[in-house]
């Protein structure tokens, strides 16, 4: 996952318009095939008065190319839904706004966009973008397993020689890293679970290098036979999601996440290439509706452990999020600038953007981090009363959601320049578009432990 920038639509400058030759004839310049001199018969159109010269008919000026707003506030806004869900834990977020599959399919817009370029380069830069912040993770997480008494070695889930072997994908996240399952003591600093739930949202690394290597192959199949590329991840769910087929270990996870995020990757391609804008609305709106509506269909009697959790369910998520996706690219408005009363949250969206890698690496170990300093409010002089305590217990995890964001701030300070080096840009901290983009007017305590989101 990098730093997303996405077209907005606009087509690139035509070059400067020939100017135009005075004629006397009205709209000869347009039409050259018309004789110099009036044809036999036809009387001539009067000449246009003394000084006076038709002006060319004027062409709307071509929309400079920019980021699409539109799609960057959508990955804002599932950057946010992630970090509540992974707060909360409440399973019907993943029905109310399907993160993962809205994340993928803007980053299959832009990989479709990038791969105008020889495609090499294109995935070489896009994992060159996502491995330097990685490696900062890593280097922070490892160390405070190792210093926990972690041994992978002796790790009787990713014990000798292959467990080693597993710690590379800390390094390049090709398969799913090691990590233990408890360390620690529940009475520590952190809960004794730190470890699932900081390294469980690798996965989604593993998802999207797995995409972007992918990419080439699955462009050239989609603008060759567009449908079938489409539905066929939808169909590669319905055997690997359900049972019909089951594929054992990590192997099988990853499978299976490329298969229910594959429609998603694929509808960023639609969207690019403008199959979208090729189908009426209205079949559009009432295909997704009646795939969302097989997708209840089917939770509700799959439910997992945690209800209507679609990230326990395969098919329901895939479906589910496919459907959702076609609704918000096929009312894309392709904005160049944030409308209205959404200005306001222009900086937030802006930076969110930038540093969408440093967020959702490093949330869920700052969400942990919240209750050790939250913990201290136990001993303050006026927290001794009962009544203060019962009051702090029932409202914990608010003030968990209000103190997790000034840490994230505060990562994004420290370690957020490290995707502008990733990205061979300037390092920047606090990248929110203030200063460089100029506008052009006025617009008119983690309880989903290595969860999805």
């Amino acid at each position: 996952m990098t730093t997303h920038e996405y077209p907005v639509g606009a087509t690139p400058p035509l070059g400067t318009p020939r100017a135009a030759v005075p004629h006397p004839y009205p709209g000869a310049e347009s039409q050259p095939w018309l004789p110099s001199q009036p044809e036999p018969g036809r009387r001539p159109e009067p000449e246009p008065e003394s000084g006076h010269v038709p002006e060319p008919e004027q062409k709307p000026a071509p929309r400079r190319p920019g980021r699409d707003r539109y799609l960057d506030l959508l990955r804002s806004i599932a950057l946010v839904r992630v970090v509540v869900y992974h707060l909360f834990g409440w399973a019907w977020l993943t029905v109310l706004f399907p993160s993962m599959g809205v994340m993928f399919a803007l980053a299959g817009s832009l990989m479709a966009r990038s791969l105008k370029r020889p495609a090499w380069g294109v995935i070489r830069g896009r994992v060159r973008r996502l491995l330097p912040p990685l490696w900062a993770f890593s280097a922070v997480a490892l160390a405070l397993m190792f210093a926990g008494g972690w041994n992978p070695v002796n790790d009787p889930d990713h014990g000798g020689t292959w467990g080693l072997v597993d710690l590379l994908n800390y390094i390049v996240p090709v398969g799913a890293p090691p990590f233990p399952w408890k360390i620690g003591s529940e009475s520590g600093l952190l809960e004794d679970t730190w470890a699932v739930q900081s390294a469980g949202v690798l996965w989604y690394l593993r998802a999207y290098l797995w995409f972007v290597v992918a990419s080439p192959l699955l462009l050239w199949a989609f603008r060759r036979v567009p449908w079938a590329t489409l539905l066929a991840p939808l169909a590669l769910t319905a055997v690997v999601g359900t049972g019909i087929v089951t594929i054992p270990g990590e192997l099988g996870n990853a499978i299976t996440d490329f298969a229910v995020f594959g429609g998603c990757w694929v509808l960023g391609f639609a969207h690019h290439e403008g199959m979208l804008t090729k189908i009426p609305r209205y079949i559009a709106i009432s295909c997704s509706a009646l795939m969302m509506a097989f997708a209840l269909w089917w939770a509700s009697g799959h439910l997992g452990p945690d209800g209507w959790d679609l990230n326990d369910i395969p098919l329901a998520d895939a479906m589910w999020s496919f459907g959702f996706v076609v609704i918000l690219l096929v009312y894309s408005p392709s904005w160049q600038q944030l409308p209205g009363r959404l200005a306001k949250w222009d900086k937030l969206v802006t930076l969110s953007n930038n540093r969408a890698v440093t967020i959702y690496l490093w949330h869920n170990m700052l969400i942990m981090a919240t209750v050790p300093i939250l913990d201290q409010l136990y001993n303050l002089p006026f927290m001794q009363d009962d009544r203060a305590v019962a009051a702090l217990d029932t409202t914990y995890m608010l003030w968990m959601f209000v103190l997790v964001w000034p840490l994230i701030g505060l990562t994004i300070l420290a370690l957020g320049w490290i995707e502008d080096i990733a990205a061979k840009r300037s390092p920047r901290l606090w990248p929110n578009g203030s200063r460089g983009r100029k506008p052009e007017g006025r617009p008119t305590r983690g309880r989903r432990a290595g969860r999805r989101g």
